[in-house]
C-alpha cells in the first residue's frame, strides 16, 4: 500500500510541477520573443546532407509584420481565427471525414494550435502529441492576445528550406522587410505554408499561382483586420 501511494505522489508531482513549470514558459513568451523552436532544431539535423548547417529567423514586432500576411495566413489557414478559442470543432469533423474517405491526410489544426506545436513541440503526428498540443493550445489561448499568438505564429512558421519567420521568409523570397511586403506576395507565402519545403512562392508554379488568387479573393472576402484586443487596428 505505501508502494502505491509513492508512485500516485510522484505521478501528482510530476503533474503539479510540469504544469507549473509550463505555465511559466508560457506566461514569459507572452512578451519574450521565442528565440529557437523545436522544428528548427530537428528541421536542420534532417537538411544538413543537402545544405550548410543553420537557419534563417530574425524576430521582429508584429508592427513590422505586413498586414496583408497577417490576413493572408488567416484566410489561408484558419478564418475563424479572431472568433474561436483555440479550436475549430467543425473544421477538426470535416477533417475527420476526409481522412476517413481519402488516402491523404488532412489536417484541422488552427492557427493557435499550429503555434503551441511550432513553439513547444516536435512536428511528427500522434495521438500523445495531439494531446500536449491541445493543453498548451489552453494554455496561449488563456494567456496571450490574439495578436500576441499571430505575433509568435509569424516569427516561428517554416516559410522555405532552414528559413523560419515571415522577416526571414520575406528577405529569402522576394529580397526586402515583412513590412513591406504586398497583398500579392503576402498571399503567396501563405499558398505555400501547407508544404513550404516543396513549394516556392517565387517564382510560383501553376498551383501556387491559383493558390494565390484564392487566398486573394478570400481577402477582399473579409475585409479589414481588427483584433478583438485591439478595435482601432486595420
Amino acid at each position: 500500500m505505501t508502494f502505491i501511494k509513492r508512485i500516485f505522489r510522484f505521478l501528482f508531482k510530476s503533474i503539479f510541477w510540469f504544469i507549473v513549470l509550463t505555465a511559466v514558459v508560457v506566461f514569459v513568451f507572452k512578451w519574450a520573443p521565442v528565440p529557437i523552436t523545436p522544428l528548427m532544431v530537428i528541421r536542420d539535423y534532417q537538411l544538413s546532407d543537402a545544405r550548410e548547417k543553420g537557419w534563417e529567423h530574425q524576430w521582429v514586432p508584429i508592427e513590422e509584420i505586413s498586414i496583408h500576411l497577417q490576413l493572408a495566413v488567416i484566410c489561408s489557414e484558419d478564418q475563424k481565427y479572431l472568433k474561436h478559442h483555440g479550436y475549430d470543432i467543425e473544421a477538426i469533423e470535416r477533417a475527420i471525414e476526409h481522412n476517413k474517405k481519402g488516402k491523404s491526410l488532412k489536417g484541422g489544426s488552427t492557427i493557435s494550435q499550429q503555434t503551441a506545436k511550432n513553439v513547444f513541440l516536435w512536428p511528427h503526428r500522434n495521438w500523445v502529441r495531439k494531446g500536449f498540443e491541445t493543453y498548451f493550445t489552453f494554455l496561449i489561448e488563456l494567456m496571450w492576445s490574439k495578436e500576441r499568438i499571430m505575433e509568435v505564429y509569424l516569427n516561428s512558421i517554416e516559410m522555405g528550406p532552414g528559413i523560419y519567420g515571415a522577416e526571414a521568409a520575406s528577405e529569402y523570397w522576394f529580397g526586402k522587410p515583412a513590412k513591406d511586403l504586398s497583398k500579392e506576395e503576402a498571399a503567396a507565402l501563405a499558398a505555400i505554408l501547407p508544404n513550404p519545403l516543396r513549394y516556392k512562392a517565387h517564382p510560383p508554379t501553376s498551383y501556387i499561382k491559383g493558390r494565390t488568387s484564392w487566398i486573394i479573393k478570400q481577402m477582399n472576402y473579409f475585409g479589414p483586420l481588427a483584433y478583438p484586443e485591439r478595435k482601432d487596428y486595420e
